[in-house]
Parts: structure tokens; C-alpha cells; sequence
């Protein structure tokens, strides 16, 4: 009887182990469409990939704009609603230089544990921000941390957005340059979509200068192995 009543504790035990895996998955892992529609690469048969940057406008995002003006290149920046209103003109330089803007939700705040009030409303107040300073109503969202939530799917459809993670993830608010370009180019292929920051969360002043440097490397870098530049509707929708 014993043993048989182990027995049962570890089944129930690995019953947990594997819920717990599941639901880690469901909220981040970048395949996952538990929470809401996402993609996490375009078509693997096209020598092209999107660079994206989140969490921004910063006072530094005009550092990664010339970049990519130098180089002919367009990127989607997921931008936070309360930085737009901080900086609402780098915001619309954004636009201006040609490249696309998604919502990153108002204020950087964790999803995970909220009610779906909450995050319609961080999704909203995003895009009505967004639209109002800079003209584009963003199609595509990237949750903060990239963490959904009960409540996320539901906000997305409201507001007709896709969700989007992506294929590679910098480190770049921790990394330096050389490891940012060797992380990034080491896991390169058709179709990635990589996630980088020109701002951090809610800071004015961010200091981004690894990022900028690690930019600066890559896009030649990338363009010199015959890849081009996407926003993520290009990728995801090549017709668009």
C-alpha cells in the first residue's frame, strides 16, 4: 500500500511539474499563441529579417535612426505609450523615417496577475496615444517582457492587433556590444525577427550605448550576407 501511495505522489508530483512547464510556455515562450495570436519569424525561404526595438521613444532613439538612414534600412519600434507622450517628436522622426511602430503597451507594466480591464486598457491607451502624436495606428503588439496574460487575446482582437516575440532576444540592456553582434549574428536565418531596446522601460536618459554600437556592427554586418531589412509587416506579410 505504501509503495503505491509513492507512486500516486509522484504522478501527481510530475502532474504539477508539467503544468507548471505548460503555463511558463503559455505566458513567454515565443512560440506560444495560448494568450492571444503571435508570430515569432517570417518565412524561412526569404533572405530577410526585421530588427525591432522596444520600450522606446528615448532621447536616444535618433542615435539608431541615423544608423539605419545611413544604411537604407527600416526597423518597427514597439513603443510605450507614456514615452510617446514624453517625446511625442522622436515618436514621429520614427514614422517619418519610414519605419514601423507597434504598441508596447502604455506604461512597461507586467501583464502577468492582471485583470483583462487592466490590460485593455494598457493596450488601448498605447494606441490612442500613438495614433494621436504620430498619425500610425500600430497593427502589431509585443507585450511587455513579452509576458502574457488571461486577458491579452481578448485586448488584441478589441483592438485588432497581432502579437509579435520574436527569434532572437540582444540582452542588450545588460550585454556589451561585442556580445550583443555575436549573440545576434550567431543565431541569424531567414526570416528572424530580433528584439533589441532604444529605451529603458519608463527612464528619461537612458543610456543605450551598447545597443547603438551593437547596431552600428550588425546592420552592415547582416547587409554584407545578403540579408535585407523588413519591418515586421513586410516580413510577416510580403504582399503588404
Amino acid at each position: 500500500m505504501g509503495f503505491f501511495m509513492g507512486v500516486e505522489r509522484q504522478i501527481a508530483a510530475a502532474g504539477v511539474c508539467a503544468a507548471g512547464g505548460f503555463m511558463a510556455w503559455a505566458v513567454r515562450g515565443r512560440s506560444s499563441g495560448v494568450f492571444g495570436p503571435s508570430v515569432w519569424r517570417g518565412d524561412r525561404r526569404r533572405r530577410a529579417v526585421a530588427l525591432t526595438f522596444d520600450d522606446g521613444p528615448s532621447e536616444q532613439t535618433p542615435r539608431i535612426l541615423e544608423i539605419l538612414s545611413r544604411h537604407g534600412v527600416t526597423a518597427t519600434f514597439f513603443q510605450v505609450g507614456r514615452n510617446v507622450e514624453r517625446l511625442p517628436q522622436v515618436a514621429r522622426e520614427v514614422r517619418h523615417g519610414g519605419h514601423a511602430i507597434g504598441n508596447h503597451s502604455h506604461t512597461h507594466a507586467l501583464l502577468s496577475l492582471r485583470g483583462a480591464r487592466f490590460i485593455e486598457q494598457e493596450l488601448r491607451r498605447a494606441q490612442d496615444t500613438i495614433e494621436e502624436h504620430t498619425g500610425e495606428r500600430p497593427r502589431w503588439f509585443r507585450a511587455p517582457y513579452g509576458v502574457r496574460w488571461f486577458g491579452v487575446g481578448a485586448a488584441q482582437r478589441q483592438l485588432q492587433l497581432m502579437g509579435v516575440m520574436w527569434t532572437i532576444i540582444g540582452y542588450d540592456w545588460k550585454l556589451r556590444a561585442d556580445a550583443i553582434v555575436k549573440r545576434v549574428a550567431g543565431g541569424i536565418s531567414n526570416g528572424a525577427i530580433v528584439c533589441l531596446h532604444d529605451g529603458r522601460e519608463l527612464r528619461a536618459q537612458p543610456d543605450i550605448g551598447e545597443t547603438v554600437e551593437a547596431v552600428r556592427r550588425l546592420v552592415p554586418l547582416l547587409l554584407d550576407q545578403g540579408y535585407t531589412f523588413e519591418t515586421i509587416g513586410q516580413l510577416i506579410c510580403p504582399t503588404n
